[in-house]
């Protein structure tokens, strides 16, 4: 869609963003936005290709390719390309509960998928999607919509997270009475405190919480249900429950002195400055902080990247991440065609950070710890790694790594931050409802299901399928919200 010639006489465009070494005195979201005729131009881009991969959504090698939720991408483009952004707008709603959390901090599964990135550059999708979204809500066309009727049903929501809010605001809209519990004392889960506040200003969290109150959802945060709060209470009185409760168990490094100070889980790191910063504009002093220190992320992935962005704002004295897979190419691969997601070298904002403030990138590959090194005092003061090289195993055929011997380093360090990825929710939830977990401790369903083993208790986002993008966290809330509603009417029209 969008003008039929328009990726003929348009090349990609996208929003610029603040110098480094500027950026890095705050943290505030960096990007400038383009003007309304840019944006219709790039709108114009979207190709009538026939066959929208961009909005596929499905499993291809392993990896997801286009939109989970799949987006109507192609008409809200033509229809931002003719000026009628109102229009847009609702296209865009029909399929995105928060678009302006996916503008953000998705990494635009539907702009590798799309047909005009086949040969050339693709659409600026999720940059569009976010200008669709803000016209909105700065235009006044997003406003509290209270269902006309109840029907007398009571779910409760345990997580606020991105799957969390979207089955708790699909199930509202739908018109039955929803309670999100919140173990922290702000809700959004993941998107409050677990991604960096220049990524995503909280301010934008709260904006679509109040929008949800105002409609009827009620939230009570503080609330840590297994431990401050009765399971069974809340068996009790809803209705129906969802778990989102996130795959919240951090995967920890196995490595001599790592009973040292100064090592610290990323997500603890990440949830504590963007605390401090909420609370106090981070005068409180109550965070880990990482000014002055010689700082080894262990970690190669966004949250990673989040560190190492982190790091640099408060002033850390170096950084260093470490990725134990090899770099990958700066170009696809033969064997990683297009639409297939594409395995190259990503070069993010954080490191982008780091070499304008260090002269050099903070990322070494095929490498991973060997000893956390301790002072006198039991204080992490430099981290010995060792390279890896991958081999095939003869019994399995992957590949696997090994230590190489004799090439382990000295690093000096006195604050290393763990971002290995996550292994399943932590178990205390589950346990206190008595849902059952798989091999990979995330709950058990049967497969396209969402209910557990516990009759009215069902499950969405990572603490149902692991780790995985916000944006599928959303297409798990409201496929999570369908299959309660049926449970609940007999049918569902969601």
């Amino acid at each position: 869609m969008g003008k039929a010639t328009g990726f003929l006489e348009f090349t990609r465009n996208e929003t610029s963003a603040r110098e480094p070494l500027e950026r890095i005195r705050d943290f505030n979201e960096f990007h400038i936005p383009l003007t309304e005729e840019q944006r219709r131009e790039q709108a114009a881009r979207c190709m009538d290709c026939g066959v929208p991969f961009c909005q596929n959504g499905k499993m291809l090698c392993g990896m997801i390719s286009g939109c989970p939720l799949n987006n109507l991408i192609p008409e809200w483009n033509d229809l931002l390309y003719h000026g009628q952004k109102e229009q847009a707008l609702g296209r865009l709603l029909m399929t995105n509960n928060f678009p302006e959390f996916t503008s953000r901090v998705c990494p635009a599964l539907c702009e590798k998928a799309c047909t005009c990135g086949f040969n050339d550059s693709p659409v600026t999708v999720r940059e569009n999607e976010k200008s669709i979204i803000e016209y909105g809500f700065e235009n006044g066309l997003i406003a509290p919509s209270i269902p006309k009727v109840r029907s007398g049903k009571k779910i409760a929501v345990i997580g606020s997270g991105p799957s969390g809010l979207a089955a708790a605001d699909t199930l509202n809209k739908r018109g039955h009475s929803v309670t999100v519990f919140e173990r922290s004392d702000r809700a959004g889960g993941l998107l409050m405190y677990g991604i960096p506040n220049m990524k995503l200003e909280k301010h934008i969290i709260e904006r679509r919480t109040d929008l949800m109150e105002a409609e009827g959802v009620e939230f009570i945060t503080n609330a840590n249900v297994g431990e401050n709060v009765s399971a069974d209470e809340i068996l009790k009185d809803f209705d129906a429950v969802v778990l989102a409760c996130g795959s919240s168990n951090p995967r920890d490094i196995k490595a001599e002195g790592r009973d040292a100070q100064g090592i610290y889980f990323a997500v603890d790191f990440l949830r504590a400055t963007t605390k401090s910063l909420l609370d106090s504009d981070m005068t409180d002093g109550k965070f880990i902080s990482a000014k002055d220190k010689n700082v080894v992320i262990i970690g190669g992935g966004d949250t990673g990247n989040d560190c190492v962005g982190t790091s640099v704002r408060h002033g850390c004295k170096s950084v260093t991440q470490l990725e134990m897979m090899p770099k990958l190419p700066d170009e696809r691969a033969e064997n990683n065609p297009w639409p297939e997601w594409p395995k190259v070298c990503k070069t993010d904002y954080g490191q982008e950070e780091a070499i304008a403030v260090f002269g050099h990138d903070p990322r070494i590959y095929t490498t991973t710890v060997k000893e956390f090194i301790k002072d006198e005092k039991g204080a992490l003061s430099a981290i010995k790694t060792i390279k890896l090289d991958f081999v095939t195993d003869e019994a399995s055929g992957r590949r696997i790594p090994k230590e190489i011997d004799g090439s382990e380093e000295i690093i000096p360090c006195e604050l290393c931050l763990i971002a290995a990825g996550f292994l399943g929710c932590q178990s205390y939830v589950a346990e206190a409802f008595g849902v059952e977990l798989d091999g990979r401790t995330n709950v058990k369903t049967a497969v396209n299901s969402h209910a557990t083993n516990v009759p009215k208790v069902f499950t969405a986002g990572d603490m149902h399928i692991g780790q995985s993008l916000v944006v599928r966290a959303i297409r798990e809330g409201r496929d999570a919200a369908a299959e309660v509603d049926k449970y609940l009417m007999g049918y569902t029209n969601i």
